[in-house]
């Protein structure tokens, strides 16, 4: 392949994906403003037309936002790459005739650094605009800015030496660097699933015990049901920065641990919170997280394959606006474009998470009561503004959570079929 037949090709890749994006968006906004006027009828008696209407704008709020973000970002790679970006930048740590190594974890650090700061009027708009316009921001610029130089600083702590020693085995290991590379990334990966809740977190949230004895009471019950050990249980103050609601496992091993945020125990009952973390037990079960730990383990060996062969093409670098080719542009390069060739593979990631959150209510329907699990989705949709009509197509692609009313149907469906079995029982 020729640098200049490689150029076209992405050129032609970054339109289609921004042109995709774009048309998916505007269909998902037209959907929700088209149901707009009415609460669906699974909802009518839980959902004012209020509530439903707020979750509508709100929704159509974001989506326009992130038509803005997807043709900045369109840009944004277009400057990186043919725009000679990444080139320029390159020729500027190289002036600076540091070591090989020093010059290459300089350019990557920079790069990520830059994209970052790019990204922070965006973030920024999010939090203090539309966030703010329908209630839910809770944070101060000063906490806003606080974390912003927090994740700067942890990329360096942490990224810096990772890209160091990935730039590090891709000159000494060989034409198996890319093999490596990945056992490298696959080690932090775990490691970082260890260090995020016991270490990381808590640099940007508090995290205190339960003290809700009944509540603590009802939820080791349902661990002792589900044959689940844990480290603690935790509550996050989540209301410190957003009054969205949520729950999540994290950590492995000994770290185990369930966080509920503080805003989550307002929102719902003691009865609705065993059954989400019915839910969120159900993917520990399965072995959902596992899966997903692996099917990112096994797509991230094969990139790394592909950049392997990519490395020693000059077509690569140089279709990519890149004039020397080096381990630090190959990697930059590939975090950029690969997203874009990867796109159309984003369906059956999201068909898979979804396939995943029924198996999970599945699973919290034969471990805690369907129908209040129900009850607490449809809090948690009213709560957070969740849209209650999402465009069908764009669901599908995006979305990892199925549509509300088709959960909701099925766990009706589910909790029907389950209680004949209960009465012979």
């Amino acid at each position: 392949m020729t640098p200049a037949l490689f150029t076209l090709l992405f050129l032609a890749v970054l339109v289609a994906h921004l042109a995709m994006e774009c048309w998916l968006s505007i269909r998902h906004a037209r959907h929700i403003r088209r149901h707009r006027g009415h609460v669906p009828t699974p909802f009518a008696a839980t959902v004012t037309l209020a509530e439903h209407q707020k979750a509508a704008d709100y929704t159509v709020a974001r989506v326009k936002l992130g038509i803005h973000e997807i043709v900045i970002g369109a840009i944004v790679i277009l400057a990186w790459t043919v725009g000679g970006g990444l080139d320029s930048l390159d020729r500027a740590w190289r002036e600076m005739e540091f070591p090989g190594l020093a010059t290459g974890t300089g350019f990557l650090i920079s790069v990520f650094l830059l994209s970052a700061v790019i990204d922070l009027p965006f973030g920024a708009y999010r939090t203090f605009v539309i966030e703010q316009r329908f209630g839910f921001n809770r944070t101060t610029l000063r906490l806003f800015i606080a974390d912003t130089i927090k994740g700067a600083l942890l990329l360096l702590v942490l990224g810096g030496p990772l890209a160091a020693l990935a730039l590090w085995l891709m000159v000494v290991a060989g034409s198996l660097w890319w093999l490596y590379v990945w056992l490298t990334w696959t080690g932090f990966s775990l490691l970082m699933l260890w260090l995020v809740p016991i270490w990381i977190a808590p640099l940007f949230n508090r995290f205190e015990s339960l003290t809700d004895q009944a509540l603590a009471a009802r939820i080791q019950n349902l661990l002792q049901r589900c044959g689940f050990k844990a480290a603690g249980i935790f509550v996050m103050d989540g209301s410190r920065r957003s009054a969205h609601g949520n729950a999540y496992f994290s950590g492995f091993g000994s770290s185990k641990r369930i966080v509920f945020f503080d805003t989550l125990l307002k929102a719902l009952d003691g009865a609705e919170i065993e059954a989400v973390l019915a839910h969120e037990l159900g993917h520990f079960r399965l072995a959902h997280i596992r899966k997903r730990l692996l099917f990112s383990m096994t797509f991230g060996l094969a990139g790394l394959w592909v950049l392997g062969y990519l490395a020693s093409m000059p077509w690569f670098f140089q279709g990519l606006g890149m004039a020397q080719p080096s381990s630090h542009a190959t990697l930059a390069l590939f975090v950029l474009v690969a997203p874009l060739f990867t796109y159309p593979l984003r369906p059956l990631a999201s068909w898979l998470s979804r396939r995943h959150e029924f198996e999970a209510d599945g699973y919290a329907v034969r471990h805690s009561d369907g129908t209040t699990l129900a009850r607490a989705l449809i809090k948690l949709y009213r709560s957070n503004a969740s849209t209650l009509t999402p465009d069908p197509l764009y669901s599908a692609w995006h979305d990892s959570h199925p549509p509300a009313p088709v959960r909701v149907a099925w766990l009706e469906a589910l909790v029907a079929r389950s209680q004949p079995r209960r009465g012979q029982a």
